[in-house]
């Protein structure tokens, strides 16, 4: 029997194997990955530098393990490089194996996304970093390490969104001078109302964090004293170290490449189905009846769907309210935003420990919420009331 086929190695794509298995302990499964395969958390890349973590020690797990315990093939170090939808096959390479092509049962399709690419111009626009996997990370880690040896500890973070406020915070736990570059008027706008932002701004402002609203980066020059960061305005930031958190783009290239309908991801219905047979898509590379949600919890419903699908149980993805954690200790936030389209406006209650912004629309019915500090505690109970709503 041909195998079901997973490309990808991220938490979706684990995740999904082991729900797979619990379920079905006999089919062939295999996954194809590009890296070597070892299966780690995404989302604890921004908060580990402080606590003293390597890449080694956030990877849970090895390929060969993942394989053991899940009963997988897994193919590492090889890149799927097209999708042949009508004879279901992928085209390899770096197999190292006789063959360059895989036949599947079923193709699920976990690529995860790529970080945005950040535009800049000057000499030394090559030396902006981002991080998105493991290998990423060990390489902010080493260039860290390397100017911290010649007494240089100063980080400029280009994006003030949910991954570069955790950096920022990370960052300044960990001893660096942290100057943030962010166009919008405060952190995290496109979730939080400008009360929950700005908290969160001074809060991180109060560890040190140099904040730069209403501004963007447009060149890195190298000069004496390590890089300047050049803005819109004319200012310049010295820095020795420049990571770039401006946002992640689906993967969507390989599907596209085949004729499968993508939009700002890999298109799929509630059954996580693209517009091909037999082949399915899941995690940040999708986007699900409209919406692309690169958050764990969805990610985690929509493996425990497929698998259940994949198993001869067609299982629709239904989403609970669900609130995204901030990484953020200096100043915790927990968001649910309301959908797009929502009418109404934000209810804000301030204290001195935290905020509370309830999006209520015209008759007082509960729609989102966005919370920071002490005020967090209530998510959980907000988040029943919404899905009662």
């Amino acid at each position: 029997m041909e195998p079901i086929l997973i490309v990808g190695s991220g938490l979706a794509a684990y995740t999904l194997a082991k729900e797979f298995r619990k379920r079905d302990a006999a089919t062939p499964l295999m996954l194809i990955t590009a890296d070597d395969g070892a299966f780690y958390s995404k989302p604890n890349l921004s908060n580990a530098l402080s606590a003293g973590k390597t890449a080694a020690a956030l990877a849970a797990a090895s390929a060969e393990k993942m394989a053991a315990d899940f009963n997988l093939k897994v193919l590492s170090h090889t890149r799927v490089t097209a999708l042949d939808t009508r004879t279901q096959r992928v085209r390899l390479n770096n197999i190292g194996t006789d063959n360059d092509e895989v036949h599947y049962h079923k193709l699920v399709l976990a690529l995860g996304a790529d970080p945005i690419a950040h535009g800049l111009g000057g000499d030394a626009a090559n030396q902006v970093l981002a991080v998105n996997d493991l290998n990423d990370y060990t390489r902010f880690r080493a260039a860290l390490a390397a100017q911290v040896v010649a007494g240089r500890r100063r980080v400029t973070v280009l994006g003030g969104g949910l991954i570069g406020c955790e950096f920022a915070n990370d960052l300044t736990n960990a001893g660096y001078a942290v100057s943030v570059v962010h166009l919008g008027d405060w952190p995290l706008e496109r979730l939080l109302p400008v009360e929950a932002g700005k908290r969160l701004a001074d809060s991180l402002a109060a560890l040190g964090v140099d904040w730069h609203f209403g501004r963007s980066a447009q060149r890195v020059e190298q000069a004496r004293d390590g890089l300047h960061v050049m803005l819109d305005n004319g200012d310049v930031i010295a820095a020795d170290v420049v990571l770039s958190a401006i946002g992640l783009r689906p993967r969507t290239q390989l599907a596209q490449a085949a004729g499968i309908p993508v939009n700002r991801g890999i298109v799929v219905d509630r059954y996580l189905e693209t517009g091909a047979a037999n082949v399915f898509a899941l995690g940040d590379c999708v986007e699900v009846e409209g919406a692309n949600l690169p958050y764990v919890q969805p990610l985690m419903i929509q493996a425990r769907a497929l698998a259940a699908t994949l198993t001869g149980e067609k299982t629709a993805v239904v989403y609970p309210p669900m609130p995204v954690m901030v990484k953020t200790p200096a100043h915790p936030v927990a968001v649910l935003p309301p959908q797009p389209g929502a009418t109404g406006g934000w209810q804000v209650d301030c204290s001195d420990t935290g905020i509370c912004a309830l999006h209520l629309d015209e008759t007082g019915r509960l729609q989102g919420f966005a919370l920071t500090g002490t005020e967090t505690s209530r998510r959980l109970a907000l988040a029943k009331e919404l899905a009662l709503a």
